[in-house]
C-alpha cells in the first residue's frame, strides 16, 4: 500500500464520510478515536537511493480500551480527505488486551521537504549525490509509515533500516547491531526507543562524516555534515555539549537517551527539527567557518543549537496534548534560548536580540488579522498555520513575563515540577499554570495555596499565584496586546488598559466594537526618580491607582522590557522622559531607552503620539553607546523617510534626511564610535 495515512481502528458505524472504494467510511472526524492506541512499532525500513523509492514493515502492537470490531479477514478502507485508513471486521477486539497489527507498504521518496525525502548535494567536483531524510512535524510521519500520527498517542519504537554499504544510517537511538543481507545490503538495527509521539522518529541514509565528543555525564554528542563541510561542524559540537550540560542542570533532570546526533541537511525547509536523539538542521543553522561566518552567524547557530536541544525536554519529554498548544513546546524553546545562550555564551548578546523577537510578535499581535496563542486547530492545514511569530515569539515573551513576575528561581521551580510530573505524557496549558501556581513543598502551604513564607512576606502581588490560570488566560486565550495608558500626578499614578491596535484609529466607527471584550490581567512594573527599585503592580481591571511614596519628577513603566504590552504616557509624561533622556540618558537601562523609542512610534503609527514627540525623543541618541538603541531609531526613521519618499512628500522626506544626517553624523564626530558605525548603516539604508 502507499502511505499517506494514519491509522483508524474502530467498529463499524454508519456515518457519511465515504471510502474510496464506495464503501461508507466508519469515521467522520479528522482526530482519531482514543479507543485503541499504539504501544510498540516494530518498524523496518529499505530506501531506494537509485530508484528513489522506499519499502517498508510495520507491526505495531496497540492497547485495545474499548471494544471494537477487528477480525481475520480484514478490510481496508482508505478516506484520504482526512488522510485516514480503516481496518475493521465483524468479530470483536476485546477490551483491555493487546493485539498486533501487521502491513507492507511502499512509496516514493517525497520530492518536497515532508515525510520521507530524498535530498541531494553536489562534490567539490561536481558529483550529485542523494540521501534520504525524515522531517515529520506536525503530521507528516503518515507519509512514511502507517502510524496513529498525532502527539498524545505516544509508543516506543524499534527502527530497522538497510541501506548500502557506502552509505550510513542514523536514526533516534544508538545502533545496536548490523546485519549483512541478501544481494550486500546492510541491516542497522537501532535501540528501542523512549515513548514518543510520531512526529520525533527520525532517520537517515546517508555519507556523512561527523565530530563527536561526551559530556560530562556520559552523552555522546556527534554533529553530521557532507564531507567536504566536517570543517565547519566544531563549533556546533562546542556549542552542542556545553548546552546539553546546562539544560541537564537547569531542569534537574537527565536527559533520557546515551546519544544526541545534530545533522546538517543540504535540503531543509525550516531552521532545524528537534527529533528526540536525531536533530537534523539546515546547514547555515548548524555550520560555522571561523574563516568566513560572522558574529550574526555565531548568534544565529548558538540560539538555533540551544532552541532545539531545550525541545529535548520541552516537545518531547513533555508533549502538548494537541496542536492548538504548540506554543508550550515553540515559546518556551524560544524563551529558553535566551536563558541558554545567556549562560553559556554571555559575550553573544542574546538579551538584544530578544527584545527584537518582542518588537516582532508585537507587530504581528497589534493587528486584527492575529490570532490568540493558544487556538483551535484540526485540519493539517490549520496546524501548520499555528507555527508563527505568535506561538514562538509571543509565546516566548509572554513566559518571560511570567518570569519576571514570578522571580526567577520560582519559574525555573515551577518548570521542574511541570517537567517531572509529565515526563513522557502529554499536557495543555492548564497543566502548566497548574504546576506553576503550586511548586512548594507540603510546609509552605499558606491559606491553601502553595508559596514560600519569604514570598508571602514580600508583597501582595505574589498573592496573584493564586488566580495564575485566570491569569495566563488573558494572555493565551486571547489575541492581542494592551497598550497602558499612564498619568502622573503628585503621588498618584492613574492607569487604564485598552487593545493596541494598528489600522484603525480612535475616530474611527469600528473603534469601540474592536475594543470591547478586551482585558488583561497585567503585570506591572516601574521606577520613578525617586526609587531605587522596581514596582510592581497587577493591573486586573480597565483601571487603577498606583500611589507613590511621594511626588516624583518622571515614571517609566516596563522596567527593562520584560512585560507584553505598550505604554502611553499622557499630561508631562513624554516630556520628562525626553528631558530626562537629554540630560542623563544613563539613568535608563538600554534596554528601558530602546522600550521608549519603540514605544514611542509604535504609538504614533496609531495617532496617540506626535512624530515631533517621538523625534525629540530620538534626538538624545547622538550620544547613545549601545547597538540595540540606535538601530531601534535608525530603524524608524528610515520607515519614515522611506514612507514620506514613496507619498511625494518631498519637503518632509528631505527635512527627514537632514534631521538624520545632523543627529547621526554631524554629531558623531570620531568620539563615539557606535554612533559612527550607525553612520555607515544610515548612509547604506537612507542616504
Amino acid at each position: 500500500m502507499s502511505v499517506w495515512f494514519q491509522l483508524l481502528l474502530i467498529c463499524k458505524a454508519h456515518q457519511d464520510p465515504i471510502a474510496t472504494n464506495g464503501d461508507l467510511f466508519p469515521w467522520n472526524k479528522v482526530r482519531l478515536p482514543g479507543k485503541i492506541v499504539p504501544v510498540h512499532y516494530d518498524l523496518r525500513i529499505h530506501p531506494n537511493l537509485t530508484s528513489l523509492n522506499f519499502t517498508g514493515t510495520v507491526k505495531i502492537e496497540v492497547l485495545v480500551k474499548e471494544e471494537t470490531s477487528l477480525g481475520k479477514n480484514v478490510s481496508v478502507l482508505e478516506y484520504p480527505s482526512h488522510e485516514q485508513i480503516a481496518l475493521q471486521a465483524a468479530e470483536p477486539l476485546a477490551a483491555h488486551r493487546k493485539y498486533h497489527l501487521y502491513i507492507e507498504f511502499r512509496a516514493s521518496l517525497a520530492e518536497g521537504f515532508d515525510g520521507f525525502y530524498k535530498s541531494t548535494y553536489r562534490t567539490v567536483d561536481g558529483e550529485k549525490r542523494i540521501l534520504a531524510t525524515t522531517d515529520f512535524e506536525p503530521t507528516a510521519a503518515r507519509m512514511a509509515f502507517p502510524c496513529f500520527d498525532e502527539p498524545s498517542f505516544k509508543a516506543t519504537f524499534s527502527i530497522k533500516i538497510s541501506r548500502e554499504r557506502q552509505h550510513l544510517a542514523l536514526s533516534n537511538m544508538p545502533k545496536i547491531m548490523t546485519l549483512e543481507l541478501e544481494g550486500g545490503l546492510l541491516e542497522d538495527h537501532f535501540d528501542k526507543s523512549v515513548k514518543m509521539s510520531t512526529y520525533l522518529v527520525a532517520y537517515i541514509v546517508c555519507d556523512f562524516r561527523a565530530v563527536s565528543a561526551v559530556t560530562s555525564s556520559g552523552i555522546k554528542v556527534s554533529v553530521y555534515a557532507v564531507p567536504e563541510k566536517w570543517n565547519q561542524t566544531h563549533y556546533a559540537l562546542e556549542v552542542a555539549v556545553k548546552m546539553l550540560e546546562f539544560y541537564e542542570n537547569y531542569f534537574n533532570i537527565s536527559y533520557p537517551l546515551p546519544k544526541q546526533d545534530l545533522v546538517a541537511i543540504p535540503d531543509f525547509q525550516s531552521g532545524a527539527m528537534e527529533n528526540w536523539g536525531l536533530i537534523t538542521y539546515r546547514e547555515t543553522s548548524l555550520l560555522y567557518d571561523p574563516q568566513t561566518s560572522c558574529d550574526a552567524d555565531k548568534l544565529w547557530i548558538t540560539k538555533v543549537i540551544g532552541h532545539e536541544l531545550a525541545h529535548q525536554w520541552f516537545g518531547n519529554l513533555v508533549t502538548m496534548e494537541w496542536w492548538n498548544d504548540i506554543w508550550l513546546n515553540e515559546g518556551f524553546a524560544r524563551y529558553m534560548e535566551r536563558v541558554s545562550v545567556n549562560s553559556t555564551y554571555p559575550d553573544i548578546q542574546i538579551d538584544d536580540y530578544f527584545l527584537n523577537v518582542c518588537f516582532g510578535a508585537m507587530a504581528r499581535d497589534s493587528l486584527n488579522s492575529s490570532h490568540p496563542i493558544t487556538n483551535p486547530s484540526e485540519t493539517p492545514t490549520e496546524i501548520m498555520e499555528m507555527f508563527d511569530a505568535v506561538s514562538y515569539d509571543k509565546g516566548a515573551c509572554v513566559l518571560n513575563m511570567l518570569k519576571d513576575f514570578l522571580t526567577e528561581d520560582v519559574f525555573q521551580s515551577g518548570v521542574i515540577r511541570y517537567l517531572r510530573r509529565y515526563s513522557y505524557k502529554n499536557a495543555k496549558s492548564d497543566d502548566l499554570w497548574d504546576t506553576m501556581a503550586n511548586i512548594c513543598s507540603e510546609e509552605d502551604f499558606t491559606g491553601g495555596f502553595c508559596y514560600t513564607r519569604s514570598q508571602a512576606q514580600t508583597h501582595a502581588y505574589h498573592h496573584a499565584n493564586m488566580h495564575l490560570k485566570e491569569m495566563m488566560d488573558t494572555w493565551t486565550l486571547q489575541m492581542g496586546i494592551p497598550l497602558i495608558v499612564v498619568e502622573r500626578s503628585g503621588k498618584q499614578v492613574r492607569i487604564h488598559q485598552e487593545r493596541f491596535l494598528k489600522g484603525v484609529l480612535q475616530e474611527d466607527p469600528e473603534w469601540a466594537v474592536l475594543q470591547s471584550g478586551y482585558l488583561w490581567h497585567v503585570p506591572l512594573t516601574y521606577f520613578t526618580s525617586g526609587s531605587g527599585s522596581v514596582g510592581k503592580h497587577l493591573l486586573r481591571t480597565k483601571s487603577d491607582t498606583i500611589e507613590l511614596e511621594e511626588e516624583v519628577s518622571w515614571v517609566k513603566f516596563n522596567a527593562d522590557m520584560n512585560g507584553y504590552y505598550v505604554v502611553h504616557y499622557e499630561g508631562d509624561g513624554w516630556d520628562s522622559l525626553i528631558n530626562l533622556l537629554e540630560r542623563n540618558h544613563t539613568a535608563l537601562s538600554h534596554k528601558d531607552r530602546t522600550n521608549l523609542i519603540h514605544n514611542a512610534f509604535q504609538l504614533v503609527s496609531v495617532g496617540r503620539l506626535s512624530l515631533d514627540r517621538a523625534l525629540d525623543l530620538t534626538s538624545y541618541l547622538r550620544r547613545e553607546s549601545e547597538n540595540i538603541p540606535l538601530l531601534q531609531g535608525v530603524g524608524y526613521l528610515e520607515v519614515l523617510y522611506r514612507m514620506m519618499e514613496r507619498r511625494g512628500i518631498s519637503d518632509v522626506a528631505e527635512g527627514l534626511k537632514v534631521y538624520i544626517f545632523f543627529t547621526f553624523y554631524l554629531l558623531a564626530t570620531g568620539t563615539n564610535p557606535h554612533v559612527a558605525w550607525c553612520w555607515n548603516i544610515v548612509i547604506v539604508r537612507v542616504l
